[in-house]
Protein backbone atom coordinates (compact mmCIF):
# COMPACT_ATOMS: atom_id res chain seq x y z
CA UNK A 1 0.00 0.00 0.00
CA UNK A 2 2.87 2.40 0.78
CA UNK A 3 4.45 1.84 -2.62
CA UNK A 4 1.09 2.31 -4.37
CA UNK A 5 0.51 5.59 -2.53
CA UNK A 6 4.01 6.76 -3.40
CA UNK A 7 3.49 5.85 -7.05
CA UNK A 8 0.15 7.66 -7.11
CA UNK A 9 1.73 10.78 -5.57
CA UNK A 10 4.57 10.64 -8.09
CA UNK A 11 2.17 10.34 -11.04
CA UNK A 12 0.04 13.24 -9.81
CA UNK A 13 3.16 15.38 -9.47
CA UNK A 14 4.30 14.17 -12.88
CA UNK A 15 1.09 15.28 -14.59
CA UNK A 16 0.95 18.61 -12.73
CA UNK A 17 4.61 19.32 -13.55
CA UNK A 18 4.12 18.46 -17.22
CA UNK A 19 1.18 20.87 -17.41
CA UNK A 20 3.32 23.57 -15.80
CA UNK A 21 6.02 23.04 -18.41
CA UNK A 22 3.41 23.22 -21.17
CA UNK A 23 2.02 26.47 -19.76
CA UNK A 24 5.51 27.93 -19.41
CA UNK A 25 6.30 27.06 -23.01
CA UNK A 26 3.16 28.66 -24.41
CA UNK A 27 3.08 31.77 -22.23
CA UNK A 28 4.92 34.88 -23.48
CA UNK A 29 5.77 36.17 -19.99
CA UNK A 30 9.31 34.83 -19.92
CA UNK A 31 10.78 38.33 -19.99
CA UNK A 32 8.94 41.59 -19.45
CA UNK A 33 9.93 45.19 -20.11
CA UNK A 34 8.01 48.16 -18.77
CA UNK A 35 9.35 51.73 -18.49
CA UNK A 36 8.05 55.26 -18.62
CA UNK A 37 9.43 55.60 -22.15
CA UNK A 38 7.13 52.89 -23.49
CA UNK A 39 3.36 53.24 -23.83
CA UNK A 40 2.84 49.70 -22.53
CA UNK A 41 4.59 46.52 -21.49
CA UNK A 42 6.57 44.18 -23.70
CA UNK A 43 6.48 40.44 -23.11
CA UNK A 44 8.68 37.89 -24.86
CA UNK A 45 8.65 34.11 -24.80
CA UNK A 46 9.88 31.18 -26.91
CA UNK A 47 6.63 31.01 -28.91
CA UNK A 48 5.38 34.57 -29.30
CA UNK A 49 5.87 38.18 -28.22
CA UNK A 50 3.15 40.47 -26.88
CA UNK A 51 2.56 44.17 -26.30
CA UNK A 52 0.24 45.18 -23.46
CA UNK A 53 -1.26 48.64 -23.86
CA UNK A 54 -1.99 50.98 -20.97
CA UNK A 55 -5.70 50.91 -21.80
CA UNK A 56 -5.78 47.17 -21.15
CA UNK A 57 -5.55 45.67 -24.64
CA UNK A 58 -2.93 43.10 -25.56
CA UNK A 59 -1.63 42.22 -29.00
CA UNK A 60 0.43 39.06 -29.50
CA UNK A 61 2.32 37.86 -32.53
CA UNK A 62 3.94 34.50 -33.09
CA UNK A 63 7.42 34.31 -34.54
CA UNK A 64 7.47 33.85 -38.29
CA UNK A 65 10.20 31.20 -38.40
CA UNK A 66 12.28 29.18 -35.98
CA UNK A 67 15.40 29.95 -38.00
CA UNK A 68 14.77 33.67 -37.66
CA UNK A 69 14.87 33.61 -33.87
CA UNK A 70 17.83 34.62 -31.80
CA UNK A 71 20.10 31.89 -30.52
CA UNK A 72 18.72 32.20 -26.99
CA UNK A 73 15.06 31.90 -27.94
CA UNK A 74 15.80 29.15 -30.45
CA UNK A 75 17.62 27.10 -27.81
CA UNK A 76 14.84 27.72 -25.30
CA UNK A 77 12.10 26.59 -27.66
CA UNK A 78 13.97 23.45 -28.71
CA UNK A 79 14.76 22.39 -25.14
CA UNK A 80 11.24 23.12 -23.87
CA UNK A 81 9.71 21.08 -26.69
CA UNK A 82 12.18 18.29 -25.94
CA UNK A 83 11.20 18.46 -22.27
CA UNK A 84 7.52 18.11 -23.16
CA UNK A 85 8.19 15.18 -25.49
CA UNK A 86 10.39 13.32 -23.00
CA UNK A 87 7.95 13.99 -20.17
CA UNK A 88 5.00 12.69 -22.17
CA UNK A 89 7.00 9.60 -23.11
CA UNK A 90 7.84 9.08 -19.44
CA UNK A 91 4.17 9.22 -18.49
CA UNK A 92 3.24 6.70 -21.18
CA UNK A 93 6.04 4.33 -20.16
CA UNK A 94 5.48 4.58 -16.39
CA UNK A 95 1.71 4.08 -16.46
CA UNK A 96 1.76 0.33 -17.35
CA UNK A 97 4.36 -0.24 -14.62
CA UNK A 98 2.16 1.00 -11.77
CA UNK A 99 0.95 -1.55 -9.23
CA UNK A 100 -2.66 -0.46 -9.70
CA UNK A 101 -2.52 -1.18 -13.45
CA UNK A 102 -2.94 -4.86 -14.37
CA UNK A 103 -0.80 -4.92 -17.47
CA UNK A 104 2.29 -6.93 -16.57
CA UNK A 105 3.78 -8.57 -13.49
CA UNK A 106 7.11 -8.87 -11.76
CA UNK A 107 10.27 -7.56 -13.37
CA UNK A 108 8.74 -5.71 -16.36
CA UNK A 109 6.71 -3.49 -14.03
CA UNK A 110 9.82 -2.33 -12.20
CA UNK A 111 11.67 -1.75 -15.42
CA UNK A 112 8.86 0.34 -16.92
CA UNK A 113 8.44 2.39 -13.75
CA UNK A 114 12.18 2.99 -13.50
CA UNK A 115 12.44 4.08 -17.12
CA UNK A 116 9.47 6.41 -16.66
CA UNK A 117 11.10 7.94 -13.57
CA UNK A 118 14.41 8.45 -15.34
CA UNK A 119 12.63 10.09 -18.27
CA UNK A 120 10.85 12.37 -15.80
CA UNK A 121 14.18 13.48 -14.33
CA UNK A 122 15.59 14.09 -17.81
CA UNK A 123 12.49 16.07 -18.75
CA UNK A 124 12.87 18.23 -15.65
CA UNK A 125 16.51 18.96 -16.42
CA UNK A 126 15.65 19.85 -20.03
CA UNK A 127 13.10 22.35 -18.68
CA UNK A 128 15.34 23.86 -16.01
CA UNK A 129 18.23 24.51 -18.40
CA UNK A 130 16.53 27.01 -20.77
CA UNK A 131 14.57 28.71 -17.98
CA UNK A 132 17.68 29.22 -15.88
CA UNK A 133 19.69 30.28 -18.93
CA UNK A 134 17.19 32.99 -19.90
CA UNK A 135 17.07 34.18 -16.29
CA UNK A 136 20.87 34.34 -16.25
CA UNK A 137 20.92 36.42 -19.42
CA UNK A 138 18.31 38.79 -18.00
CA UNK A 139 20.38 39.29 -14.83
CA UNK A 140 23.59 39.84 -16.82
CA UNK A 141 21.95 42.43 -19.06
CA UNK A 142 20.20 44.13 -16.13
CA UNK A 143 23.46 44.74 -14.26
CA UNK A 144 25.55 45.51 -17.34
CA UNK A 145 27.43 48.75 -16.69
CA UNK A 146 27.96 49.34 -20.40
CA UNK A 147 24.22 49.87 -20.94
CA UNK A 148 22.99 53.41 -20.06
CA UNK A 149 20.47 53.73 -17.26
CA UNK A 150 17.84 55.23 -19.57
CA UNK A 151 17.75 52.08 -21.70
CA UNK A 152 14.94 49.74 -20.58
CA UNK A 153 15.95 46.31 -19.36
CA UNK A 154 14.28 42.93 -19.38
CA UNK A 155 12.99 41.52 -16.09
CA UNK A 156 11.71 38.13 -14.96
CA UNK A 157 8.21 37.15 -16.08
CA UNK A 158 5.73 34.79 -14.49
CA UNK A 159 6.43 32.04 -17.03
CA UNK A 160 9.99 31.66 -15.75
CA UNK A 161 8.75 30.85 -12.25
CA UNK A 162 6.18 28.43 -13.68
CA UNK A 163 8.98 26.76 -15.65
CA UNK A 164 11.17 26.48 -12.55
CA UNK A 165 8.29 24.91 -10.62
CA UNK A 166 7.49 22.48 -13.44
CA UNK A 167 11.10 21.39 -13.91
CA UNK A 168 11.67 20.90 -10.19
CA UNK A 169 8.44 18.90 -9.80
CA UNK A 170 9.38 16.72 -12.76
CA UNK A 171 12.69 15.85 -11.12
CA UNK A 172 10.95 15.12 -7.81
CA UNK A 173 8.28 12.99 -9.51
CA UNK A 174 10.89 10.99 -11.39
CA UNK A 175 12.91 10.33 -8.23
CA UNK A 176 9.75 9.29 -6.40
CA UNK A 177 8.91 6.80 -9.14
CA UNK A 178 12.38 5.27 -9.04
CA UNK A 179 12.41 5.11 -5.24
CA UNK A 180 8.91 3.61 -5.12
CA UNK A 181 10.00 0.99 -7.61
CA UNK A 182 13.28 -0.18 -6.08
CA UNK A 183 12.89 0.63 -2.38
CA UNK A 184 9.61 -1.23 -1.92
CA UNK A 185 9.29 -5.02 -1.93
CA UNK A 186 7.96 -5.99 -5.29
CA UNK A 187 6.50 -9.15 -6.69
CA UNK A 188 8.54 -12.17 -7.59
CA UNK A 189 9.90 -12.69 -11.03
CA UNK A 190 8.62 -15.42 -13.27
CA UNK A 191 11.58 -17.84 -12.73
CA UNK A 192 11.17 -17.48 -8.94
CA UNK A 193 7.46 -18.25 -9.19
CA UNK A 194 8.19 -21.31 -11.31
CA UNK A 195 10.73 -22.59 -8.79
CA UNK A 196 8.30 -22.05 -5.93
CA UNK A 197 5.59 -23.90 -7.85
CA UNK A 198 7.92 -26.85 -8.52
CA UNK A 199 8.91 -27.04 -4.85
CA UNK A 200 5.26 -26.96 -3.75
CA UNK A 201 4.36 -29.73 -6.22
CA UNK A 202 7.27 -31.84 -4.97
CA UNK A 203 6.18 -31.41 -1.34
CA UNK A 204 2.59 -32.35 -2.14
CA UNK A 205 3.60 -35.47 -4.06
CA UNK A 206 5.97 -36.52 -1.26
CA UNK A 207 3.20 -36.13 1.34
CA UNK A 208 0.83 -38.21 -0.75
CA UNK A 209 3.40 -41.00 -1.08
CA UNK A 210 4.03 -40.94 2.69
CA UNK A 211 0.34 -41.19 3.46
CA UNK A 212 -0.07 -44.05 0.96
CA UNK A 213 2.78 -46.02 2.52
Amino acid sequence: MDSCALELLAMLLFVAAWLCVLASTLLPQWLTMSTALLPGELRAGPVETCVVQDVGGMECRAYDSLLGLSRDLKLSRILMCASLAVGLLGLLVATPGLHMVNSCRGGPKRILTSIGGVLGVVSGVLCLVPVSYMAHLAVMHFFDDKVPDVVPRWEFGDALFIGWAGGFLLVVAGLLLVSACWCSPGGETEPALQRRYQVMCTDVSFKKRSEYV
